[in-house]
């Protein structure tokens, strides 16, 4: 379960990557024609996906809901369309994947053949059944909502910090709002681990070694990335034009 969450992570990755190529470098010299349109559409899906996610009860569905809305922000560095902005969608993309793995992984991690246990009160009181993954949990969905020292913070402030370079201010405010109430529904699901009771649903299995040894991996890829961005954007900032 581990490796499909992997694998389907992976492909919705590169098919962002591939649309973002085709943007920058096929249909550049039309940017004053599709950049108007891009921003409407990178509105849209950060409120679109960050209302809906609300709504859910379902970690999965949430997540889902969430990567609607983690699209719309790397589309804020599209419609930029400076160095920034491309540069920060590279590295979007990376902390995005390594967070959006992890969060995931812990999912697939908890689930069995004859229950999901995806719901949110499948997580009550997981500090005390299975603390390691509760606290991996609460790393990601912090990065996933921007909270600092994440990658995703790092992420959210590049892509927003070009859009307002560009002039989208409006753009930017509404990315930064969508962030702020997606807070919510991630740090519904730490208090539903940490400070809720769990009821008469089963305790969810025990974790094998190898996975809990691959979701740290993943951590320390989200911290360092946190900590210390400054290699990688200059990376990405390298690869612009060759990949642009």
């Amino acid at each position: 379960m581990l490796l499909r969450a992997k694998l389907q992570e992976l492909g919705r990755v590169s098919a962002v990557a591939a649309f973002v190529r085709v943007f920058l470098k096929g249909l550049d010299p039309m940017i004053a024609d599709w950049a108007p349109v891009l921003w409407w559409i990178a509105a849209a899906t950060m409120v679109f996906g960050t209302v809906v996610g609300v709504a859910q009860t379902s970690l999965k569905r949430m997540l889902a809901y969430s990567s609607v809305a983690h699209g719309g922000y790397i589309l804020a560095g599209l419609v930029a369309g400076n160095d920034v902005g491309k540069a920060a969608i590279l590295f979007y993309l990376a902390a995005y994947a390594l967070t959006n793995l992890g969060a995931f992984g812990v999912i697939a991690l908890l689930g069995t053949r004859e229950r999901a246990n995806d719901d949110l009160r499948d997580y009550a009181g997981l500090w005390h059944s299975h603390p390691g993954l509760a606290m991996l949990m609460t790393f990601f969905l912090l990065s996933l909502g921007g909270f600092p020292p994440t990658a995703g913070f790092i992420a959210k402030w590049y892509v927003f910090s070009a859009a307002v370079g560009s002039g989208y201010y409006g753009l930017a405010i509404i990315g930064v709002l969508s962030s702020v109430i997606s807070v919510f529904f991630y740090l519904r699901i730490v208090v539903m681990m940490f400070m809720t009771e769990r009821d008469a649903r089963p305790v969810p299995p025990a974790i094998p070694a190898i996975a809990m040894a691959g979701l740290v991996i993943a951590m320390i890829g989200v911290l360092y990335l946190g900590v210390l961005p400054t290699r990688v954007i200059d990376f990405a900032q390298a690869s612009i034009s060759t990949i642009f």
